[in-house]
């Protein structure tokens, strides 16, 4: 590839999705043969690029200035950085990156269960209405971060969106006008 010509997008997801179907259907085949060099040719492919982005990732990090910003902000990079763990950053910061990347969503993180891969969030309310953003808000909240979050930190399974709750109606207390009683 020239330095002039970029790469089609790759959604990193839809790929590993998709080498499971193909391995899947050299299972279903009944072909032990072909399912163990399949998987084998995965595993050296994996081994290889890993290897590459190892080597990259050292190179930058000794080159001046920080130079893998940039690399660690980008949905592609940051999901093979995390498939070979490489990524530099602990799941905690790879989660509030991907939850910046959908900041019109007002998510805050209030739990992470290591255990089942369930990540709670709450829903800040960002209109001065104090009624919410509507029934339909958490799905979408819930459906923004998952998707950021399967580049960013995969081993994030499952979201669970909580709306954060309306606070008590404000009252106006203080004394009627001159004349209004």
């Amino acid at each position: 590839m020239s330095a002039g010509t970029t790469a089609a997008p790759v959604d990193a997801e839809l790929t590993g999705r998709r080498v499971e179907e193909v391995l899947d259907r050299l299972t279903a085949s009944g072909d032990p043969a072909a399912t163990v060099a399949a998987e084998e040719l995965v595993r050296s492919l994996m081994d290889f690029y890993g290897a590459g982005l190892a080597r990259i990732l050292h190179l930058l990090s000794s080159a001046p200035g920080e130079p893998s910003a940039g690399l660690l902000g980008d949905e592609l990079v940051a999901s093979l950085l995390v498939l070979h763990d490489l990524h530099p950053e602990d799941r905690d910061t790879r989660i509030a990156r991907a939850l910046d990347s959908v900041r019109e969503h007002a998510l805050d993180v209030v739990d992470f269960d290591e255990e089942s891969g369930t990540l709670t969030l709450r829903a800040r309310q960002t209109g001065g209405c104090g009624c919410g953003s509507g029934p339909g808000a958490g799905a979408g909240a819930r459906e923004a971060a998952q998707a950021a979050l399967a580049c960013f930190a995969p081993e994030v399974r499952a979201v669970d969106v909580r709306s954060e709750p309306a606070g008590p109606a404000l009252l106006q207390i203080g004394t009627a006008p001159t004349g209004a009683r």
